[in-house]
């Protein structure tokens, strides 16, 4: 028999997850939304809209299932928003792909089929791709030490020292010495901050399709999210014993990407690194019982999102390259499993270096980003070389 816990523990266990997934990525989603040319506002917009969306499919899929599901907005594919750049049509051509991605992750729930296709995408391939999105993100905290050292020096050495001692935290940890940082500029300046900035407000913006937003960013957001959040999420979870339902958890992700999209956020899904903080035996002993855990981040989700404006207002007040520093220590890991995943193969090694120097070289053809060309390029090698070797 597992032992008796208080069950403050799945309780705790949530708020935690809740409070390192937000912090440790919020302003890699911020610096995606800015980059696809939303305004301060509609940015902070599209933070509270994936907050909120997180957290209420938490509870839905934890309650319904008695499962410790956990949803998490896309931090990959905020990454790929961010590298990608402003596109033709501006904010609205990418509340118009976010609505795509929508129907496309609602589609798969649907038409088993779609998900069939995505999974023969190469491994490889899909993570190169990642890892040229992530690259240029990457390199904001060395750079940035350049560009502020007084800023950003400060933020690196508390995101080692805790990357030692704790690594769960060092990211968060890392956000706070910004914070401190921003706090300190802001007072040496003497500015002061308008308390109505700091209120929560939504932001609806009416979307414009075009087909370099749906093919450049639609599809690749789409791809990154099934790929390096989803299908993880649900090996993270079998391998705590839990087999999570997929298509009602596409129909619930996909219907909250959808409802979100046009207060500007950009995708959820089903968590994957995050997960094992609620689904492990830390957050109780008792499997039966850890689905509280999914319970208790999706209501510190929604808690959370009250303060998204404030957020938002820290990342706009911080002096230069603090808040890409940030962003940048945040997607380490995630880079640096994507190359080990890239080039473990030493078969699908070319393809993919191929896939991953397109995708970082940031090129923009015909209007459509540089992630779908990757793909391209990287399939088209990789279908050449085979050809060869039969």
């Amino acid at each position: 028999m597992p032992e008796t816990a208080p069950l403050s523990r799945p309780i705790l266990a949530g708020v935690v997850t809740a409070l390192v997934g937000f912090t440790s990525s919020f302003a890699v989603v911020l610096a995606g939304l800015d980059a696809m040319g939303a305004t301060a506002a509609q940015a902070a917009s599209g933070l509270l809209a994936v907050t909120v969306t997180m957290g209420i499919a938490c509870v839905v899929l934890a309650w319904r299932y008695r499962m410790p599901i956990t949803v998490a907005w896309s931090t990959p594919g905020a990454a790929l928003l961010a590298s990608t750049g402003a596109i033709e049509g501006g904010w609205p051509a990418a509340v118009g792909a976010f609505l795509v991605t929508a129907a496309l992750i609602l589609l798969t729930a649907l038409w088993p089929a779609l998900g069939a296709l995505i999974a023969r995408i190469p491994p490889s391939i899909a993570q190169a791709m990642l890892a040229g999105v992530l690259l240029p993100l990457c390199l904001a905290p060395i750079t940035g030490v350049v560009a502020n050292p007084w800023g950003v020096v400060p933020v690196v050495l508390t995101w080692l020292v805790f990357a030692r001692l704790a690594p769960r935290w060092a990211v968060p940890f890392a956000f706070l010495a910004a914070a401190a940082v921003v706090a300190v500029t802001l007072v040496a300046e003497g500015d002061a901050v308008d308390p109505a900035v700091l209120l929560p407000r939504v932001e609806l913006t009416a979307p414009v399709f075009t087909v370099g937003a749906l093919v450049g960013v639609a599809l690749p957001l789409f791809i990154v999210t099934m790929a390096s959040q989803n299908v993880p999420g649900i090996a993270i979870m079998r391998s705590f014993g839990y087999e999570v339902p997929w298509r009602p958890a596409m129909l619930v992700t996909g219907l909250g990407t959808a409802l979100g999209a046009t207060a500007g956020g950009h995708a959820i899904n089903l968590a994957a690194i995050s997960a094992a903080l609620a689904a492990s035996p830390d957050a109780d002993p008792d499997a039966r019982r850890r689905w509280v855990a999914g319970v208790s981040t999706g209501v510190s989700y929604l808690v959370l999102g009250g303060f998204s404006a404030a957020f938002a207002t820290l990342v706009v007040l911080a002096p230069q390259a603090v808040i890409p520093a940030v962003a940048g220590l945040a997607l380490f890991a995630a880079f640096g499993s994507a190359v080990q995943q890239a080039i473990g193969d030493p078969g699908e090694r070319l393809p993919a270096v191929v896939t991953f120097l397109v995708a970082a070289s940031g090129i923009a053809v015909l209007g459509v980003s540089a992630a779908f060309w990757a793909l391209v390029a990287g399939l088209l090698v990789r279908t050449v070389l085979h050809a060869f070797h039969r």
